[in-house]
């Protein structure tokens, strides 16, 4: 269950310290926040016409909140929202006050200045509260809730994805999947499934100590036992991570999976279970609860013939037909023998129109480091994954009903917890306006814990923007290569030139005729010429001597200082 709270808080100084703290609470999604009694109250109203489900969780009141008194808002709130739990924040602690807050039907008291243990604890406690009054009030409608479902029988999508065999790339499939769906604004959670060999903490480098065997032994699974096991990663994602002891993942058998992916469900919007190669009992209970289920396989006969034998187990074990599964294509060729209509004619499934292709050098870094999440955006691998995310649904704005701003008011607390402020206030009324409900840009991890978010109009200013940055800085170094080696063309050709004038000089003075004037005919204008003709060192021999002005880049703009010299002799004819 994701918890709403909407915060009223009357002081800018408070209000920017409690959204702080807010936005570091794990499930938690922050609504705009609302500045005096008259707005929220207005906020609640509009929340609530869609429904109980529609409105928070919990609200936070302050002591100085106003017009109103703050005890007189507590008590409105808990008799028109009877399914909200109200905490009373407050920098006095006394009984008194804490006697006259529960008299009012508050359901807790938070002492000011708010700190992530104390509120966690606070909040915590009165979203259980409210989920069970939830819970209660849909029974008596005649509904039915499912055990760990979220209130108003909502509940999250459920992917499976398991390979065909070892090394096929599930893993990687499953991460790259969920990071997709968790930058499009959605709360995801991603389960390692495969319980003796996951390796979903390896690749995206976290160090834990809860994993889903320390839920199974446990009847009711609480939000916030959940919140417990559940690993916050930087990047949005809830990560339920398998055992580091191998043989601890046989206590998580079929009962054990299915409640504790149910529970999942509840809380997140899409959960991604990484179920591995190996059909174990909670595998199996997780793929046929699954809303789509995705089998990874490379273009090749053995894992072609391992993805028959994986879909035909599942038929005979009445797990998923054939016709339920989409296969993925990984490593994929245009010269591939394989190509996915033949392998979605041999397994039966339905192939995905997206392939993956072979990226061995694009992965090996974010494989090595451990940083999956930073494989490069440019990457064909991320890419292609990224684009099945979108044709599978599931990097799409999740679909609410109207009325329902939960999903943009997730985005806003991942764009609060990015830049590290308050987010923007609500408008008046207690609505949401369009840039507030505008879906954020994914954000980049840098090193040391830190984040780059994108332009929210794509990668205008994101890695177009770096390349042509790169590509100004590096020009004039271009340009100055360029015209060193132009110049030193034009300087062997001067030299050419020179040689070619001499020699034609020669041979004309020796015969008789104008030295100069042949040394000159053949010679460019741009290039300017001094011929220097008469007797050769040795007896009966003619020399000519030609010097020639190097230009400067353009010849006939300008000539460098120094010139080049040829002589050639030529034996006299009498």
């Amino acid at each position: 269950m994701t918890i709403r709270i909407l915060p009223a808080v009357g002081d800018p100084g408070t209000a920017r310290a409690v959204a702080g703290v807010l936005a570091g609470l794990p499930g938690v999604t922050p609504l705009p926040g609302v500045g005096d009694s008259e707005r929220l109250l207005e906020a609640l109203a509009a929340l609530g016409a869609g429904g109980v489900a529609q409105l928070p969780e919990v609200v936070l009141v302050h002591e100085r909140l106003g017009p109103v008194p703050a005890l007189e808002i507590v008590r409105e709130i808990a008799l028109r929202f009877p399914a909200t739990g109200v905490i009373l924040m407050s920098a006095d602690a006394g009984p008194a006050l804490y006697a006259a807050a529960m008299d009012c039907g508050a359901r807790g008291l938070a002492i000011l200045p708010p700190t992530y243990e104390e509120l966690g604890a606070r909040v915590q406690a009165a979203a259980h509260w409210a989920d069970g009054v939830r819970r209660h009030l849909g029974a008596a409608a005649g509904g039915t809730a499912e055990a760990g479902a979220a209130p108003g029988g909502e509940r999250g999508t459920l992917v499976a994805v398991v390979g065909a065999k070892g090394g096929v790339g599930t893993t990687v499939t499953a991460v790259q999947l969920a990071l997709a769906a968790s930058a499009a604004g959605r709360a995801v959670a991603l389960v390692d499934l495969d319980l003796q060999s996951g390796d979903v903490a390896s690749y995206l480098d976290v160090q834990f100590r809860r994993s889903i065997a320390d839920l199974a032994g446990i009847s009711d699974i609480t939000p916030r036992v959940l919140a417990d096991a559940v690993f916050p990663h930087p990047t949005g994602l809830g990560l339920l991570l398998a055992p580091a002891e191998g043989e601890r993942g046989e206590d998580v058998g079929e009962p054990a999976a299915r409640q504790i992916t149910a529970a999942l469900r509840g809380r997140y919007e899409l959960v991604v279970a990484d179920c591995g190669t190996q059909i174990t009992a909670a595998g199996a209970a997780v793929i046929e609860a699954a809303d789509l289920a995705l089998l990874v396989t490379t273009p090749d006969v053995v894992s072609v013939r391992a993805a028959k034998r994986m879909v035909r187990l599942w038929e005979r074990l009445r797990i998923r037909t054939a016709e339920e599964t989409t296969t993925v294509v990984n490593r994929h060729t245009r010269s591939a023998e394989i190509q996915p209509p033949l392998i979605a004619r041999t397994t039966g499934t339905r192939a995905a129109r997206t392939t993956v292709p072979a990226g061995y050098k694009e992965l090996q870094g974010a494989v090595d480091s451990g940083r999956m999440q930073d494989l490069d955006a440019r990457s064909g691998v991320r890419q292609a994954l990224w684009t099945l995310a979108g044709e599978l649904g599931l990097a799409a704005p999740p679909r609410t009903a109207a009325g329902d701003h939960r999903p943009a008011l997730g985005g806003l607390r991942r764009r609060r917890a990015i830049e590290g402020g308050a987010g923007p206030a609500a408008p008046a009324g207690g609505g949401t306006g369009p840039e507030q409900l505008s879906p954020v840009p994914p954000a980049t991890a840098l090193p040391g814990g830190r984040f780059r978010r994108r332009d929210r109009f794509g990668d205008r200013f994101g890695d177009r923007g770096q390349v042509a940055v790169e590509f100004v800085g590096i020009l004039p170094l271009i340009l100055v290569a360029l015209a060193v080696v132009w110049q030193c063309v034009l300087v062997g050709y001067s030299y050419s030139l020179a040689g070619h004038a001499a020699d034609k000089g020669a041979r004309a003075g020796a015969v008789g005729r104008d030295c100069a004037a042949a040394a000159r005919a053949d010679m460019p204008k741009s290039w300017h010429t001094e011929p220097s003709c008469g007797p050769g060192p040795a007896a009966g021999v003619y020399s000519a001597s030609v010097r020639v002005k190097v230009p400067v880049l353009f010849p006939g703009a300008a000539d460098w200082p120094w010139t080049v010299e040829s002589t050639a002799g030529v034996a006299r004819e009498d």
